[in-house]
């Protein structure tokens, strides 16, 4: 008796190994789990976002909109994603590696064209997509992505100079730098600041120098603080965060805040019901792209928060362990990219979290695979699938395959 079970995306065969009297066992081929529980956050997120964003029509901005306008949106988002993961996963990580560095340039490129009056798109006094008629295109968004690419790509060619400021150290400061310089003048400092995690985090993985890491980080700490200080409206928002329910804030700049609070609050243990928010009514803005963590913690309370942050935090519990594995096989820029994406995942996700809890001053990042966004899901999708395909090769040669 024969057991196989279904190749997922692959034209390479998986080798079998017998193990007596005809029979035939195959070590599964893809993770499972991970799957799963991807498309089960982006399907949560789809019926999230349909609730979040059902009153929507009923003020002036978006008076020509239907009710299931966003819902018809997102699942359009949602199905792009997944055949864009399904491609990515058919690209074996070699050749992700090669391709590293020009998609890196290539995607500085757009972030350059944003800027381009004409060109670029302008939403809430932010200029970061491009428009593509279907759907914009927010560059920051692959920037991202292949940064952990690049910076994977990046380590595993100047591993000898790693311990050297002008060789090892220096170039990527200079890249992820003009990428930040890009970003600000957007102004998108989420973004930037997430880019900066991965950035610093595969370069730590990788082996940097301590010193010059603790000098980076020191010096990162400090930009931060200039374009702070040097920002009225940026320093605002601090101050307001700080203390959300101060006369004035709670009105003012702090206004997203002390209605995600109260939302958090009316959601209490189990929340007030599916479809039951009463700040998704016009109250709490961006509540289907930013805040939606707050309408689940109103309609779902702590007990569907709760359930968020596991599997999120499974997810990046999962990606490290791929690349752990992979980097144990000597499959070094593998494993850097698969704990890349683990830091994507998990920082952009703990920022997200963060605000809407009112642990972090107030950003504009999106929940991964959850919020409203074609960007945003899309790339969250392809991604999570390269993170699969590693794991799918770790596999292959651990029965003794060949990619």
């Amino acid at each position: 008796m024969k057991f196989a079970l279904p190749s997922f995306g692959s034209s390479t065969p998986a080798p079998r190994t017998t193990t007596g009297a005809g029979q035939r066992s195959r070590m599964m081929e893809y993770d499972q789990p991970l799957v799963w529980v991807t498309v089960l956050l982006m399907l949560f997120g789809m019926v999230m976002v349909y609730s979040a964003s059902i009153a929507l029509p009923d003020s002036p901005k978006y008076a020509n909109y239907k009710n299931h306008h966003f819902l018809v949106r997102q699942a359009s988002f949602v199905a792009i994603a997944l055949i864009g993961g399904l491609l990515a996963f058919r690209v074996r990580v070699e050749t992700w590696q090669k391709w590293a560095p020009y998609l890196f340039v290539g995607t500085m490129v757009l972030l350059v064209l944003v800027l381009v009056p004409g060109v670029g798109k302008g939403v809430n006094g932010a200029r970061r997509w491009l428009s593509l008629k279907v759907f914009n295109l927010q560059p920051s968004e692959m920037m991202k992505l292949f940064v952990v690419l690049y910076a994977a790509d990046y380590t595993v060619r100047k591993q000898q100079y790693m311990h050297k400021l002008t060789k090892g150290f220096l170039p990527m400061t200079v890249a992820i730098g003009f990428v930040g310089l890009l970003l600000l003048l957007e102004p998108d400092l989420g973004a930037f600041g997430v880019i900066v995690c991965i950035a610093m985090g595969i370069l730590f993985l990788g082996g940097i120098n301590g010193i010059w890491f603790g000098g980076i980080g020191a010096t990162l700490v400090g930009i931060f603080t200039m374009v702070i200080v040097l920002s009225p409206w940026r320093r605002e928002r601090i101050f307001a965060y700080l203390n959300p329910w101060e006369e004035g804030n709670a009105l003012g700049k702090a206004y997203q805040l002390s209605h995600s609070l109260i939302a958090f609050g009316r959601g209490e243990l189990f929340g007030v019901g599916l479809g039951g928010s009463v700040e998704k009514l016009h109250y709490l803005p961006e509540a289907h792209t930013d805040f939606l963590l707050a309408v689940i913690g109103e309609e779902l309370g702590f007990a569907g928060v709760l359930v968020v942050v596991a599997l999120f935090y499974w997810i990046v519990k999962r990606a490290f362990e791929i690349g752990r594995q992979a980097i144990a096989m000597d499959l070094t820029f593998a494993g850097l990219a698969a704990k890349g994406i683990g830091i994507w995942i998990g920082v952009q996700a703990f920022i997200n979290m963060g605000v809407n809890l009112g642990l972090l001053p107030t950003k504009g990042l999106t929940l991964p695979l959850m919020s409203y966004g074609g960007s945003g899901v899309v790339l969250n999708c392809i991604g999570l699938a390269i993170l699969l395909r590693i794991d799918y090769e770790n596999r292959v040669l651990m029965r003794g395959g060949r990619i």
